[in-house]
């Protein structure tokens, strides 16, 4: 019991400041305290990440297709041919990449069907195959709550806090004493023995991944905590929600905004019922004047409970090309009644709007989320490095 000891509560050290002797301790007991959970969250994340390639790949022979010098049907020839086998036209998904297919989704026989399909020959492929969503799920909900519920959330909650402080803590331990040491801080000295390799490995490769990784942290700590919701709104200029008498103040605005546009969309279909609709041509080339950019474009067709058309474009034209979604809404004449554009919404707004994107890694697509793919694979091996460390400490501790 007294090595046990020893190792949790070690001596200060000659010279060592007591800022840096506490963080030594903290980053001990947390990282003993957390590192299963890190490990689970982290790996649970590492395989999420790769969720929409793992679904393309399975259905691979009809999310990919054969360009051709053929053009590839246009919305309006789509909505044609599948009128003419009796299924009305709800949704379509085009991609911008000329290999992939579209999605489309119809109504036949009072039942909602989503395809894919061949732009070029006009051909269905067939419904998807989603043996794979259920494993996600459960992959999502270890992530979420450890299967766990609303406790497990918590359990989740408290060790992504202890593994901010580790982080923070992390980096101060890292912060070589002289000189003449920091080339050693940034590599691994692979010819040393184990457990120097092992030291180099949790030491450098937690430095290296620190900022995505408290990013990542952060960002999940967002969904968990109210406080921290609020705190990262305020902090990019939002209003606070704390507060019993604010949030109903809220509730009630949104109840209020959502009536009104309720009412308005009755109003406006009994207003136009009279009125022909516009082509699809004619929607989509007002909408373009809206979203001048090429992307990957999803229409929803005006329907009972919405008489309008939405048309949403993922915008990749920044410097980073990060996919920015926007939104309008047009009667069914053509005219534009709503924009939602990333660009024109305050700060604070665009992070919410981005949070889980910015969580997952999607946000840069593929090779974002390999990079976090990477960084959340370190974060697995650091409390694993870390307690090899420790155990070593322990097993040689007299």
């Amino acid at each position: 019991m007294s090595r046990f000891r020893k190792t949790l509560l070690r001596k200060r050290r000659k010279k060592e400041s007591l800022f840096k002797y506490i963080m030594g301790v903290l980053h001990l007991w947390f990282g003993l305290l957390s590192g299963l959970i890190i490990v689970v969250v982290c790996l649970s994340g590492c395989l999420y990440a790769f969720k929409n390639q793992f679904t393309d790949l399975l259905n691979k022979e009809k999310v990919f297709v054969k360009a051709t010098e053929t053009p590839k049907k246009t919305p309006a020839e789509i909505q044609i041919n599948l009128e003419r086998e009796g299924k009305n036209l709800t949704g379509l998904t085009i991609s911008n990449d000329p290999k992939r297919s579209y999605v489309v989704t119809y109504q036949k026989d009072n039942s909602d069907v989503a395809t894919y399909y061949d732009p070029y020959t006009g051909k269905e492929l067939g419904m998807g195959d989603t043996n794979l969503n259920q494993f996600f799920e459960v992959v999502l909900d270890i992530h979420r709550n450890l299967m766990m519920g609303e406790v497990g959330r918590q359990i989740n909650g408290v060790a992504i806090l202890m593994f901010c402080v580790l982080l923070l803590s992390g980096l101060v331990l890292w912060i070589p004493k002289k000189w003449k040491y920091w080339k050693q801080a940034f590599t691994v000295k692979f010819s040393g023995k184990f457990q120097r390799i092992n030291y180099d490995l949790h030491n450098t490769m937690g430095f290296y991944a620190f900022i995505l990784l408290f990013f990542m942290a952060v960002t999940g700590l967002y969904v968990t905590y109210p406080w921290m919701k609020n705190g990262l709104i305020v902090s990019l200029g939002g209003d606070s929600i704390s507060g019993v008498s604010q949030e109903n103040q809220e509730s009630n605005s949104a109840f209020d905004a959502i009536f009104s546009d309720m009412l308005n969309r009755q109003n406006e279909k009994a207003e136009l019922k009279e009125e022909p609709s516009a082509s699809l041509e004619t929607i989509l080339q007002n909408a373009d004047q809206v979203l001048p950019y090429e992307a990957v474009t999803t229409i929803e067709f005006p329907n009972k409970d919405n008489p309008r058309f939405v048309i949403s474009k993922i915008n990749t034209n920044n410097w980073l090309g990060a996919m920015l979604p926007d939104q309008i809404t047009l009667d069914k004449t053509g005219v534009v009644k709503s924009k939602d554009l990333f660009w024109e919404k305050p700060l604070h707004q665009q992070f919410t709007t981005l949070v889980k994107p910015l969580h997952t890694g999607e946000i840069l697509g593929l090779k974002s989320i390999i990079l976090y793919f990477i960084v959340c694979f370190i974060g697995f091996s650091l409390p694993v490095t870390g307690f090899i460390f420790w155990f070593n400490k322990f097993r040689k501790a007299k």
